[in-house]
């Protein structure tokens, strides 16, 4: 865990003038109050501090870019197993020198994700398993060779002072200036590659077969990718550890899928997750005594991922449950319509008033019900009531609504039992629900198919599209008027 979350003025002066090399041990010194912590990270002057927050840039960017890539090819679990995986690289990579060299550990950690990934695709193509099983196996006996690897160091001489454990879970604060570079140069790779091939990758990721035969190297793509991801996962480890890489990953990513359906959008809204997560783990963890770093930024991420499922404008779930309700209210508003223009048809368009006793018989409910349907058509400008309230008048938008669902109706009944010769009494229930949903472009298609029919299979005139949207159709006498006209 990070050990430079423990700070206080008096050794600001000592602190500064520090090198970096002795960062991590900031924590050792003594405490300090929330304000005073916010002030030193928000200035930036702890050389600790600056290279967590560029480790933790450069982290959110490359994971980000990546996980968008794992995602939509719904290989997610592939990413918590490569960094699983590289754990016994991270072992070789230390009993090299037997020091915590970048680029020893980053060359074995390497080549044991890809080992990895290879001994996934043998597995897969050489037997009966699934890729799920073989994620699961590479997983479980790398990690496990990895565990037994580190408990053998710390059992060498010096080796439980070694500080490879970190990798287990990260330790941001230790991030060495050949780290960063390391890291730099991986996270431009990245960048290049993606921007390089980003068509290709795009392709493959949505459609392997057709980029098969446009002729595409589907299978070099994929290996290069699995490239790039073993590069991200190792540079990662020194932050966040083997265990929470993953969640690195994946959940900008997943974040970023929820909130659009172009993937040049989600590229760049999961490296910003990633970024902001990073960075909110760095400050969060920083405000703390001892708190980790590395566990802080997935718990930003998993809040940038709780906030995008809640509240994205159109798979949140917040979002949908609003849009269902605004659609029950709206279908109920237009049933409460159309009854009472049936109760205005069935006396023959005498009168412009229903009253409560009418409409509550014609939706078979009480008299409070319907008072409370009237209630809701008032609210959206749809219906006026008298002084005492109990008789409802349709607006002129009220009115031209009821005739447009009438028409949707009717037009919906006709067409099931001329084109698709179904029976008059079978067509009722289905133009309830289609009568909700059809649009403008839809109906006109249906007057002209049905050569402009002026009664539906119940001998019930059918209002027409000029009827509805003509100015002064505004009333049931307009409506008594026309149909007199058309019959």
């Amino acid at each position: 865990m990070p050990r430079f979350l423990k700070i206080s003025l008096p050794a600001l002066f000592l602190l500064f003038a520090a090198s970096s090399a002795h960062a991590a041990k900031i924590g050792d010194i003594t405490d300090t109050n929330v304000w005073d912590q916010m002030f030193r990270f928000f200035s930036l002057r702890d050389p600790s501090l600056r290279a967590v927050l560029l480790g933790s840039v450069l982290l959110g960017v490359s994971c980000g870019l990546l996980g968008c890539f794992i995602v939509v090819r719904k290989m997610s679990l592939m990413g918590d197993a490569l960094s699983h995986a590289v754990l016994p690289g991270v072992a070789l990579g230390f009993l090299w020198n037997m020091t915590k060299d970048p680029i020893a550990i980053f060359i074995g950690a390497t080549i044991a994700g890809l080992l990895g990934t290879m001994v996934v695709y043998a597995i897969t193509h050489t037997t009966r398993l699934k890729e799920d099983s073989a994620l699961g196996l590479v997983l479980a006996s790398f990690y496990a060779v990895g565990i037994c690897l580190l408990k053998r160091i710390e059992s060498l001489a010096g080796g439980n002072k070694s500080g490879i454990d970190k990798f287990l879970f990260g330790q941001a604060a230790a991030l060495s200036q050949d780290d960063l570079i390391l890291m730099s140069v991986i996270t431009g790779v990245v960048l290049i590659g993606v921007g390089l091939f980003y068509k290709e990758l795009l392709v493959c990721s949505f459609d392997v077969g057709f980029a098969r035969a446009c002729g595409l190297p589907t299978r070099l793509l994929h290996h290069g990718l699995m490239l790039l991801l073993a590069f991200s996962v190792v540079i990662s480890l020194q932050a966040v550890g083997v265990v929470l890489v993953s969640a690195m990953l994946i959940t900008p990513a997943a974040a970023a899928y929820l909130l659009t359906d172009r993937m040049h959008r989600m590229l760049l809204l999961a490296a910003i997750f990633g970024v902001t997560s990073g960075v909110l783990g760095a400050f969060f963890s920083f405000l703390g005594n001892s708190l980790p770093t590395g566990p802080f930024m997935v718990l930003a991420a998993s809040t940038v991922f709780g906030m995008a499922f809640l509240f994205g404008p159109r798979h949140g779930t917040l979002a949908r449950w609003w849009r269902q309700r605004s659609r029950t209210n709206r279908v109920e508003r237009e049933n409460t319509l159309k009854a009472i223009f049936h109760v205005i048809e069935a006396r023959g368009f005498k009168g412009e008033g229903v009253s409560m006793e009418e409409l509550a018989a014609r939706r078979r409910e009480t008299l409070d019900e319907a008072r409370d349907r009237v209630r809701e058509l008032k609210r959206n400008g749809l219906a006026t009531y008298d002084v005492a309230g109990e008789a409802t008048y349709l607006t002129p938008e009220g009115w031209q609504r009821a005739r447009a669902i009438v028409r949707n109706h009717r037009l919906w009944e006709l067409y099931l039992t001329s084109e698709a010769n179904i029976a008059p009494d079978h067509v009722h229930e289905d133009a309830e629900e289609i009568e909700h949903v059809l649009g403008e472009a839809v109906v006109l298609q249906l007057e002209k198919g049905l050569h402009y029919a002026t009664r539906d299979p119940h001998g019930k005139i059918i209002p027409s599209s000029a009827e509805i949207y003509q100015p002064e159709a505004g009333s049931p006498r307009d409506e008594a008027v026309g149909y007199g006209k058309r019959t």
